[in-house]
């Protein structure tokens, strides 16, 4: 079986300058596009992050907490893919627009848009190897294999 060809989502077009914000402390993300080193925002795949509190789940297969330090949100990688990693986010209407640098020095942008359905319950569990994040119909686990997504 061959892998689907990447949707094109557009340029990456004009990207809100500013400050970094926060991540909010409650939400579900549908990844929009991603740019990597100025290029076309591509798709290949369903990448949904949720966040409750300072606790993250991305359906990629890593997740932990955040921080922000007044321009950057700091991801630590506690269940999955090992690491950390950083981005400055801007509001751009309802969606989040992501930019960062990856330790070899490239660069990505990421649109993140808010996904229906994320009233009603929230929460984060952690047990060994494996975390679990829920946002209203929103859940993501994350163990040492892999990431899950499930729309209740």
């Amino acid at each position: 079986m061959t892998a689907p060809e990447p949707r094109r989502t557009g340029q990456a077009g004009h990207v809100p300058d500013g400050p970094g914000v926060p991540v909010p402390e409650r939400g579900a993300w549908l990844r929009r596009g991603i740019s990597r080193d100025g290029g076309p925002l591509i798709e290949d795949r369903e990448v949904v992050w949720l966040q409750a509190g300072s606790f993250y789940a991305d359906s990629r297969g890593f997740a932990g907490t955040t921080s922000f330090d007044g321009s950057r949100t700091h991801f630590h990688h506690l269940t999955g893919e090992p690491g950390e990693d950083a981005g400055t986010f801007r509001w751009d209407g309802a969606n989040l627009v992501e930019r960062g640098t990856n330790p070899d020095g490239s660069t990505f942008l990421e649109i993140w848009t808010p996904l229906p359905g994320a009233d009603g319950a929230c929460g984060s569990w952690s047990g060994p190897d494996h975390h679990v994040v829920r946002v209203g119909r929103h859940v993501v686990h994350v163990d040492s294999h892999a990431g899950t997504y499930w729309r209740l």
